[in-house]
């Protein structure tokens, strides 16, 4: 077939003719696509207002948060804060639904060959960039040539996996080419940090992701005053094909700020006065009057893709011996520290590497090779190798500060020195704590540490990023595991893919290597005014707002 190349200004002069025909062609392809279905993915709470209006279109909604975006260029930054915002900005090609599934969204579909090396999609069509131009294959390829160029300073550039060439078939159609099979690829291009960037974007030079920005999302940027607010505008062009909303159009909402109050207190007065209308991570200490506030709605991010465990240095004794691992796995208890540290519904237990929500975690599977609480078996191991009443364990426990994570080592504490582990307890910034743990590994001597870290990512992938020599970031190094991880990057068929991601968390679990304790939602807690009508926190907390309106 003869594919005939439009210029970009050509077919930006068809826009007009293109927009009258662009909201039925958006319906209709919706209703082909998967259905959002499964879980809710957030607890709302709150008492029901004595007296309700009906829910209006356009208005500005405030969004207090606790801290500012570092950039809007989806290559230059990893920070939740970042993308929070840039996912309202850009699209990507296939997106979660609310089961956290891959469905189509700028692609309608994807095929990928028998061998895993090539992943084909074909776009729909009449997208258009927030300037106008045309959204198409080249701006797909322009979008990848700049995540993996090697002169381009992307900080996602792995994520992207073994990519040798991205060819544009025709305007609606990209093929990658990888040199190996990589399976993580397919659901990396429904996350945020794989958001297609208009080509147009590079006339901008550094002031891209500074001060300008062009996606296709369903908001595009207004203004950005560092340290103080965001200001996006709603896309009146916006066409919902996988998004997990039910307004299939633009949003009804017409401005959206974002702004930026550091003190968590300071932003729950902002709410209760109605300065703000949504706040992020308000005191957790005053959940219960948010939630007995009528005039407010709590609600609680469930699918976050967010995994809290401890780790062990074992590049030294003691845990470089299993038994010590073990002793620590037997000791704590897991479900009370939980009701000591959180309220009920802001965390739930995790038995697997992996968090609820992503590919391949099974609770029933990893509950088979995990470790159940039995001071007594502790005691055991620990007598095993010499440890007692005269002579206690001792080690250091790190964490980082937020959240009630403190208040969580502080119960462990107490149950380790109940079985005869001494464990010192560490709190720093997540960055310290980072640097800390690789030091640690680097050393042969002194007090071995072990710590209570989370990661968040939507793919079973993690965990090779996590484990795998000789980068391992624990520094917990084997070849045997080494082979069941890359495994689990090669495979791409989904069954296979789903054993070998069960036989790493085996090996994780078994091994006592990696001691899975909870997936929280209390990281991640928003408070809305009762008039804001429509908020979701979708799957891997992700905000959206494209079915808000104010009542």
């Amino acid at each position: 077939m003869f594919w005939q190349f439009k210029s970009r200004k050509e077919t930006a002069r068809l826009r007009g003719a293109q927009r009258q025909r662009r909201s039925l062609l958006g319906a209709a392809l919706t209703a082909l696509l998967v259905s959002a279905c499964g879980n809710n993915q957030q607890t709302a709470t709150s008492p029901s207002p004595g007296t309700a209006t009906s829910p209006t279109e356009g208005g500005t909604l405030v969004w207090a948060r606790y801290g500012d975006a570092d950039s809007l260029d989806p290559h230059r930054t990893t920070t939740t804060l970042s993308w929070q915002i840039f996912d309202q900005i850009y699209d990507t090609l296939l997106a979660f639904n609310d089961s956290g599934e891959i469905v189509p969204n700028l692609a309608s579909e994807w095929q990928v060959s028998d061998d895993g090396r090539e992943v084909t999609f074909v776009l729909n069509e009449r997208i258009t960039c927030h300037d106008g131009t045309p959204f198409d294959a080249n701006d797909v390829k322009y979008t990848a040539d700049r995540a993996i160029n090697a002169q381009n300073p992307s900080v996602t550039r792995g994520a992207w996996g073994p990519i040798e060439s991205v060819d544009v078939v025709n305007p609606q159609t990209v093929r990658f080419r990888f040199q190996t099979p990589f399976a993580a690829f397919v659901s990396f291009m429904a996350d945020p940090f794989a958001s297609m960037i208009c080509d147009s974007n590079q006339e901008f030079g550094d002031q891209f992701g500074v001060s300008r920005a062009v996606g296709t999302g369903p908001w595009q940027l207004v203004s950005w005053t560092r340290g103080d607010e965001i200001v996006l505008d709603k896309n009146p062009d916006y066409v919902r094909y996988g998004r997990p909303v039910q307004n299939e159009g633009a949003p009804y909402l017409d401005r959206l700020v974002v702004r930026q109050i550091p003190e968590a207190q300071t932003r729950l007065a902002g709410l209760q006065t109605g300065e703000v209308q949504l706040i992020v991570n308000p005191p957790l200490d005053d959940l219960d009057a948010v939630r007995n506030d009528a005039n407010l709605e709590l609600h609680v991010a469930e699918n976050t893709g967010q995994n809290f465990f401890f780790e062990f240095t074992v590049s030294r004794p003691p845990f470089n011996d299993i038994r010590a691992r073990q002793a620590v796995a037997h000791a704590i208890d897991v479900d009370a520290a939980l009701r000591v540290a959180f309220d009920e519904g802001l965390v739930q237990r995790e038995r697997c590497p992996i968090s609820r929500g992503v590919f391949g975690n099974d609770q029933e599977f990893c509950a088979k090779y995990g470790y159940e609480h039995n001071p007594d078996r502790a005691r055991q191991l620990l007598s095993e190798m010499g440890y007692g009443a005269n002579r206690p364990m001792e080690v250091i426990l790190m964490t980082s500060t937020g959240d009630n994570r403190e208040r969580m080592v502080q119960v462990f504490q107490s149950q380790l020195a109940q079985v005869g582990i001494n464990a010192k307890i560490e709190t720093m910034d997540i960055g310290t704590l980072n640097a800390r743990v690789k030091q640690e590994n680097e050393r042969t001597s002194g007090i071995s540490t072990f710590d209570m870290m989370d990661w968040a990512w939507f793919d079973p992938d993690i965990l090779y990023q996590l484990w795998h020599s000789p980068g391992a970031y624990s520094g917990y190094q084997s070849p045997e595991l080494d082979k069941l991880l890359e495994r689990t990057r090669t495979t791409v068929d989904a069954t296979q893919r789903r054993e070998a991601v069960n036989d790493v968390m085996e090996y994780l679990l078994s091994n006592a290597v990696h001691i899975p304790l909870y997936t929280p939602g209390s990281l991640w807690v928003y408070a809305t005014r009762s008039q804001v009508q429509g908020f979701k926190i979708g799957p891997f907390n992700r905000p959206v707002f494209n079915d808000v309106r104010l009542q």
